[in-house]
């Protein structure tokens, strides 16, 4: 899963109740939320226990809202969280196994992803003070699943996931161990609007480090993601997993603007992220005196890359079929520097 999780401790109420006739407590008050356009179609899935036993489970998803930022007025939230947006990702499954499924927990295997691939931090609230809300999760959320689960019973569960303000969900994914992610598409801007991202091929400017850790300035020019078959990689050693894969090969033109050299290693900091909020599997393969892969040369020219010259540098990631790249990410050497991201758009391989 990509989401982090963190247990919030909800704050007691102390003098903030309101009281008299027909008075309601702070801290039952409903915060109307926004609901949002999703797609909601049913999904077979799976879910893994503690003791690695895969249940089948029919997924459907009913609603995704936004929050008010009132709605955690009352809760001791980690300082990374101070000032995110509350969604609340509402959802049924089904047990279509033939056995009786006890304390299953789909819903720690849900993401939220935002368009740049960034996934939400999914929250679990902790009432540490019996007094502080009727039962510890805003009213907007308060489905919590069975217990157990009998064979074709059917429950509903609700996550709360974390975002921050100005950044748009763009799907809902679902992940269980060994298995192909599920993703469902929250309706937003298209492609092209304003997400932070960057238009696929735009060239940037950033700053990466010497081998010294002096800063050096670059000019950065994708030249783009190219769909691979795992065929491409039959000469290497892969495990199982990794042949369920895609590879995606990423180039990228880097020019050298600053004033001291830089060895052709500035891939080291390319990253992709995918629609479900996953960074891609970085593939290093090893292949001492042989011809590499051809759809991923190494760098041109291989030799340092003195002040005002240029190279091209390939890089390798491993996706699965069902989770693509939406968002290609260089981050420099040093620290305190953002990270460039650019929109993916991968072509198809030759």
């Amino acid at each position: 899963m990509g989401a982090g999780v963190f247990m919030l401790l909800a704050v007691g109420c102390g003098g903030a109740q309101t009281t008299g006739k027909g008075a309601k407590a702070e801290s039952d008050a409903v915060h109307p939320a926004t609901k949002l356009p999703m797609k909601t179609e049913t999904r077979q899935a799976t879910w893994t226990d503690s003791d690695g036993r895969a249940h089948k489970l029919r997924i459907t998803p009913a609603r995704l809202a936004r929050g008010a930022d009132a709605d955690f007025e009352r809760v001791q939230l980690d300082d990374d969280l101070k000032g995110k947006v509350p969604y609340y990702f509402t959802f049924s499954y089904t047990n279509t196994g033939k056995e009786t499924v006890n304390r299953p927990a789909p819903a720690q295997n849900f993401s939220l992803n935002a368009a740049d691939g960034t996934a939400a931090q999914q929250v679990s609230l902790f009432q540490g003070n019996p007094l502080a809300t009727s039962s510890g999760t805003p009213p907007e959320c308060r489905e919590s699943g069975a217990s157990t689960l009998g064979a074709g019973d059917t429950t509903a569960d609700c996550d709360i996931f974390m975002l921050p303000k100005g950044t748009r969900p763009a799907t809902v994914s679902y992940e269980d161990d060994g298995h192909d992610p599920l993703l469902w598409q929250v309706d937003g801007p298209k492609a092209g609007g304003a997400d932070g991202l960057l238009p696929a091929g735009k060239p940037a400017d950033g700053v990466t480090g010497d081998s010294s850790n002096r800063p050096v300035a670059l000019h950065i020019t994708p030249k783009g993601v190219r769909t691979g078959t795992i065929a491409d990689l039959s000469r290497f050693d892969l495990d199982a997993d990794e042949r369920k894969l895609i590879p995606y090969y990423v180039t990228i033109e880097y020019r050298n603007v600053g004033q001291h050299d830089l060895l052709p290693s500035m891939n080291d900091g390319v990253t992709l992220r995918s629609a479900g909020g996953r960074q891609a599997k970085k593939l290093l393969l090893l292949d001492i005196g042989g011809p590499g892969v051809p759809q991923c040369p190494d760098a041109v020219p291989n030799k340092m890359v003195k002040p005002g010259a240029t190279v091209t540098e390939c890089s390798l990631h491993l996706m699965a079929k069902s989770d693509p790249p939406v968002a290609l990410v260089f981050q420099g050497k040093l620290e305190n520097i953002p990270a460039i991201t650019w929109r993916a758009a991968p072509k198809g391989g030759e």
